[in-house]
């Protein structure tokens, strides 16, 4: 009996054999990238948890007595959850931005651009290895910030949906910045200009509804307010803003963030040059 080699490339085959989705690689890149920031997890993990207690800390102590309560709740209760939600979204954003442009910088970007991985696999893995580090430091921030504000959960579900949500908003930002900058400057740069400054002015520190007017507008357009508003609300039943409406922008803006980052991989902007 005559047996014939497969000329079939063994991606083809992979793609026969679990559709046009290549599971093999987008797990093996998605692994890649949680193991990544847990091999670093003092970094990572507890230099971040480490910042949100200083937050807490220094807030409460120099403004909190003078504020009184905030939404019926003590102001150390009030800001637990925006702070929370401010380390997922800079960790989130961080994670993809690191990661791409360390790949690029040393020049090891090709092994991640020549395996049969689609644009779609290559922005999720990313993009989930993003929300895996936001939502990780959110736990570990949660322990040591909690103790001392814990005033229950009101609405688990809107909690989770922001957190995620908002990770996966700031880790699709992360991959394109990563994707654009050419060093690590670039990155600094997007992060002091942009990231740092939409998270202080969301009202994480504050409600926005003792801020004069034009600021107040211009805070309740922030889209990052709708992501600190939308989790501090799902953690006390009470937010600046209707969390249906927070979810929907949100949503829509993690839509044409993956778009905008599926087709900078597909057309390999900055990376294939």
């Amino acid at each position: 009996m005559t047996v014939t080699a497969s000329t079939t490339p063994a991606h083809a085959q992979g793609e026969r054999r679990f559709g046009r989705f290549n599971r093999v690689g987008f797990q093996t890149l998605l692994g890649k990238e949680v193991r990544r920031f847990l091999k670093v997890y003092q970094q990572t993990l507890l230099a971040p948890a480490g910042t949100a207690l200083l937050f807490m800390a220094v807030f409460s102590l120099a403004i909190g007595s003078r504020r009184g309560e905030v939404f019926g709740v003590p102001f150390a209760h009030f800001l637990a959850p925006g702070i929370l939600m401010m380390a997922i979204l800079q960790n989130a954003f961080a994670n993809a931005s690191s990661s791409i442009v360390v790949a690029k910088v040393q020049g090891n970007i090709i092994d991640v651009l020549m395996p049969p991985l689609s644009a779609g696999e290559l922005t999720s893995a990313y993009a989930l290895g993003g929300v895996a580090r936001g939502l990780a430091v959110a736990a570990v921030a949660a322990l040591v910030i909690f103790p001392f504000a814990w005033s229950g959960i009101a609405h688990p579900f809107w909690v989770l949906g922001f957190a995620v949500v908002g990770a996966l908003i700031f880790s699709l930002c992360g991959a394109i910045t990563g994707i654009w900058a050419e060093k690590f400057d670039h990155t600094a740069l997007v992060t002091n200009f942009i990231i740092t400054p939409l998270s202080f002015l969301s009202g994480t520190f504050y409600s926005i509804r003792i801020l004069p007017e034009p600021w107040q507008t211009i805070s309740a357009i922030n889209p990052v307010h709708f992501l600190i508003d939308g989790f501090r609300y799902g953690v006390l039943g009470e937010g600046d803003a209707n969390p249906w409406i927070g979810m929907g922008v949100s949503l829509a803006l993690a839509a044409f963030l993956f778009w905008l980052c599926h087709r900078m991989f597909r057309t390999g902007y900055r990376l294939k040059s």
